[in-house]
């Protein structure tokens, strides 16, 4: 296909990037690990750690891994909150060579179960505030290692006493109890008395599995090579260049980093981003903490803010938010979720700085298309796919549409996964013969490029940027004694996007919906628990039985009008 959008580009983005110029992710971090050792790579909590600093810790930790006898292409999972050990430990598992498994630390013990056995992760790195969901699981899985760090870790002397509140006064660190766990902090100090072998990285060595439900729900791990996230790294990078080269002039790129890291948006336009330009990122660890935010803002001046449209919201709605200097702002990149143009609009006019928005999936690491970093107007888009990427809008049989008509959003690049952990089946199931990676979202494409979200082929309800997958949530609530039956649908939710709503038919007549609600909480991270609870005697069905979500969604529609 011709790529119309070309002509959309701003002057000086290059219509491909050049991945090959690093052999592994590895190498691009090295590089800006000497090219910038003095600067500072992350600030949490006021502590800063520079890019020297990174570099000799994640050697360390990489050498003490490596000393546990893990071989090459081994999994290591890292369950933990944006803290200075994160990136620390990324780069580690990296440089050892292994391959990261990223987990979130809200996941229930059933959750993180799966994750481990089907990564085959043999050690995991977590913060001591998610330890008793490990013990909880660990004689089940494959792990034989565990690496515990605690909130004040890399604080220096500050980390005692934000130990001492966290563990004492909060009382956010349930009892735990792990056979053979070591410190962080003690196994940095062994590994610095370690031989470390650097082990020759390639560009198709696996890198990161990064967990998605795909289409179906069943959580699968997306195998991402080395060569897919530096491509995309570099993607973004020529991207936002318009953007940092206009003025005012910044010495240093400084990064709010309040997305999870775990989360592919976070991990490749925060953390990887900034280090390959030698930026800085200022990590938040709880970012539903709006006061507290806001306070840690107050205290820098911020030049690229990536957040999902909630973010972006909840923090207008602070009353201190519009004190702060946002003289250097120069990006604001959405994605994660649709951004809704009042929320746009109300940015703009607070930051003077427009949100540019984005669209990518953790199966490409994640960016796929972005509206220009310069833009000055709320287009209601994805945006135009950036260097390298072709998006192709295609029906059923798998054949380009018209621009203007609906299809499947279709994708190929350098970005692009290389399939599905050991599933090569469900791999299969989203590839097109021409190499073609399909979403799942129907999109529609216009004569300059630009292509709108209009609806989504899967079931998946996307709450605050994260996706949810019906399939799932109905398996936990069927398995509720007091439940016949049940079907789980999205409906509009003006914070979080979308929100999840169950409608249940009872087994138990004295069931209730905080019966449903309490049950879910124990076995579903709590962006998935439902938020609303129908009851209902039956609920629509095929004539082979199958519950029909969409006439569910349909009828929710035809009400909310």
């Amino acid at each position: 296909m011709e790529r119309i959008w070309l002509k959309q580009y701003p002057p000086g983005v290059p219509a491909d990037i050049e991945p090959t110029q690093y052999a592994s992710l590895v190498d691009l971090l090295e590089e800006s690990f000497t090219k910038f050792a003095d600067r500072k790579a992350f600030i949490c909590m006021d502590k800063a750690i520079s890019y020297r600093d990174l570099d000799q810790m994640s050697v360390a930790l990489a050498a003490y891994l490596q000393g546990r006898g893990l071989q090459r292409g081994a999994r290591v999972a890292i369950m933990m909150p944006n803290v200075l050990q994160y990136p620390v430990a990324t780069a580690a598992v990296l440089r050892a060579g292994y391959a990261v498994v990223n987990v979130n630390p809200l996941y229930t013990p059933r959750e993180l179960e799966h994750q481990l056995k089907d990564s085959g992760a043999e050690a995991i790195i977590v913060l001591e505030n998610f330890a008793h969901t490990v013990e909880q699981v660990i004689a089940r899985t494959p792990v034989k290692h565990v690496i515990v760090g605690s909130m004040g870790d890399l604080l220096g002397f500050k980390g005692v006493i934000v130990n001492l509140v966290v563990r004492r006064v909060k009382k956010m660190v349930p009892a735990w109890s792990l056979r053979g766990a070591v410190s962080f902090n003690d196994a940095v100090s062994a590994g610095r008395g370690m031989t470390f072998n650097k082990p020759k990285l390639s560009p198709g060595d696996v890198a990161f599995l990064q967990y998605t439900g795909g289409t179906t729900g069943v959580s699968k791990g997306a195998t991402l090579l080395h060569r897919n996230i530096v491509a995309n790294v570099l993607q973004n990078d020529a991207w936002l260049q318009p953007a940092l080269a206009a003025p005012p002039h910044v010495d240093q790129l400084m990064v709010v980093c309040a997305l999870p890291l775990y989360h592919i948006f976070a991990l490749t336009a925060c953390y990887l981003l900034a280090v390959r330009a030698g930026g800085c990122n200022l990590l938040i660890p709880n970012p539903r903490d709006i006061a507290g935010f806001v306070k840690e803002l107050a205290k820098y001046q911020v030049n690229s803010f990536p957040a999902v449209n909630t973010l972006y919201n909840g923090l207008m709605h602070h009353p201190d938010f519009k004190k702060l200097d946002f003289s250097k702002l120069k990006i604001s990149n959405g994605g994660g979720m649709a951004v809704q143009r009042p929320v746009a609009e109300q940015w703009k006019a607070v930051t003077g700085c427009f949100i540019a928005e984005g669209y990518g999936l953790s199966e490409t690491s994640p960016t796929l298309t972005c509206n220009p970093a310069t833009t000055t107007e709320f287009s209601g888009s994805i945006g135009i796919p950036v260097p390298s990427t072709y998006i192709s809008i295609r029906n059923d049989d798998g054949n380009e549409v018209p621009l203007g008509q609906a299809g499947e959003i279709c994708a190929k690049g350098p970005q692009v996964m290389s399939g599905y952990w050991n599933r090569p089946e469900e791999t299969a199931k989203v590839m097109t013969s021409d190499g073609y990676f399909r979403t799942g979202d129907i999109g529609v494409m216009d004569e300059r490029g630009y292509t709108k979200i209009v609806d989504r082929k899967k079931d998946m309800i996307l709450v605050s940027g994260f996706n949810v997958y019906p399939n799932e949530i109905e398996e936990v609530i069927a398995s509720h004694p007091g439940v016949l039956e049940c079907a789980v649908i999205g409906i509009p939710d003006s914070k979080s996007g979308e929100a999840v709503k169950a409608f249940v038919v009872k087994k138990d007549p004295n069931l209730t919906a905080e019966d449903v609600i309490k049950f879910c909480q124990q076995q579903l991270t709590g962006y998935k628990v439902p938020k609303h609870i129908e009851f209902r005697t039956d609920l629509p069905k095929t004539n082979v039985g199958k519950i029909l979500r969409r006439q569910l969604r349909d009828e929710k529609k035809a009400e909310a009008a």
